[in-house]
């Protein structure tokens, strides 16, 4: 009776074990495929939101581009006005997230940047100065989150050496634009040369038909000067963002001033995007200074800079999103590399920059360079 007991206790406690294993597996399964979908989500989301940056930023200075902005100061405030009014809506929408004044930083970087666009595209022309300052950006963005430069934790990879296989050949492709001749034809001195102020005493004393100092320069200088331009513009803009990361990885420490800051990147938007716009009245203010209260103010490129800065700010909105479902390593060669396509589209198809087999070859062979270590550096990562 008594070993009838025990084998029946002993099956007893082995159908227990039985049970107990098989919902610990049923749970283990539930929670795995959770995150599996959750992941699936988040790289859904994430993926879109580059797609929708890389158009928008390879078309945003579509709508200027048969307009003459001058030396390109007016155009930049009225840019960024505009992306300040979308980062107010944006601002609303999160329900007034906490403002971090260090976010502006990363704005004044930007803005610092935004200032050499209309000469670069004066210069050598919006495919060939987009693809040159897109590659120094992901170069830029790339090696602050993968190092972990400026005070922000680094980001590690799966795949370490296609990690670093793919922003060389970024750098190769960079290298390879210097070679891309273009042909940038000028606005007509006729269209837009006139300022605003025409009528009023403090125009009076000044040619208004005044050609821009871009104008002014021989084509050899022109091509020196936009390519130095786009490099430094392109340092800047992936500099850019480092300010956000570091307020978000200091936020997940404890005795920090950042301790508990937000985690979501579009929450920084709006202070990122107020310190564009400060920066930009900044510099616009002292140019009117040192053109002595008579800047070149050109009307018609009002609504077109009004609508560059729209795209603009919806596309670096999406940027944001990239950055918190990819994170900054995965979506910097996307974003950086792929509106270069799109931009030489414009150029090619529409506006006749670049013209010439040997271009066209130099072209091709550049875009898949990049291509190859957009993808490297995304894959490492994934």
């Amino acid at each position: 009776m008594n070993k009838s007991l025990c084998r029946f206790c002993q099956d007893l406690q082995q159908d227990n074990t039985k049970r107990s294993t098989f919902r610990t597996k049923m749970n283990i399964g539930k929670a795995y495929s959770a995150v599996n979908s959750s992941n699936g989500t988040d790289l859904a989301i994430g993926f879109t939101s580059s797609t929708v940056a890389v158009l928008l930023f390879g078309t945003n200075f579509v709508p200027v581009k048969k307009f003459d902005t001058g030396d390109g100061m007016f155009f930049q405030w009225i840019l960024c006005a505009s992306i300040w009014i979308v980062s107010l809506v944006v601002n609303l929408i999160q329900n007034c997230p906490r403002f971090w004044p260090l976010a502006m930083v990363g704005g004044f970087v930007w803005a610092t940047g935004n200032v050499t666009v209309v000469p670069i595209v004066k210069t050598i022309g919006l495919a060939l100065g987009l693809l040159i300052w897109a590659s120094f950006n992901l170069l830029t963005g790339w090696a602050s989150s993968r190092f972990g430069w400026f005070g922000i934790d680094p980001e590690e990879v799966s795949r370490p050496i296609l990690n670093y296989i793919g922003a060389g050949l970024s750098l190769i492709s960079a290298v390879i634009f210097l070679f891309i001749k273009t042909e940038v034809q000028s606005s007509s001195a006729s269209l837009e040369s006139t300022p605003l102020l025409r009528e009023s005493s403090i125009n009076a004393s000044e040619d208004t038909t005044e050609d821009s100092w871009v104008n002014k320069l021989s084509p050899a200088k022109r091509r020196l000067i936009g390519c130095s331009l786009a490099v430094v513009a392109g340092i800047l803009y992936g500099s850019s963002f480092v300010p956000v990361l570091y307020i978000k990885d200091h936020g997940r420490r404890n005795g920090t001033v950042y301790t508990g800051a937000s985690q979501f990147d579009l929450d920084y938007v709006f202070a990122h995007f107020s310190g564009i716009f400060l920066t930009s009245t900044i510099y616009f203010l002292i140019y009117c200074a040192v053109r002595k209260n008579k800047p070149y103010v050109y009307p018609q490129a009002i609504l077109p800079g009004f609508v560059s800065g729209v795209l603009w700010a919806i596309a670096n909105c999406c940027w944001f999103l990239a950055n918190h479902y990819l994170s900054a390593v995965v979506s910097f060669p996307i974003i950086t590399a792929g509106p270069g396509l799109v931009a030489a589209m414009w150029g090619v198809l529409v506006f006749k920059e670049i013209k010439g087999l040997k271009n066209y070859v130099l072209l091709s062979v550049s875009f898949c360079i990049i291509l190859a270590g957009s993808l490297s550096t995304a894959f490492s990562k994934v």
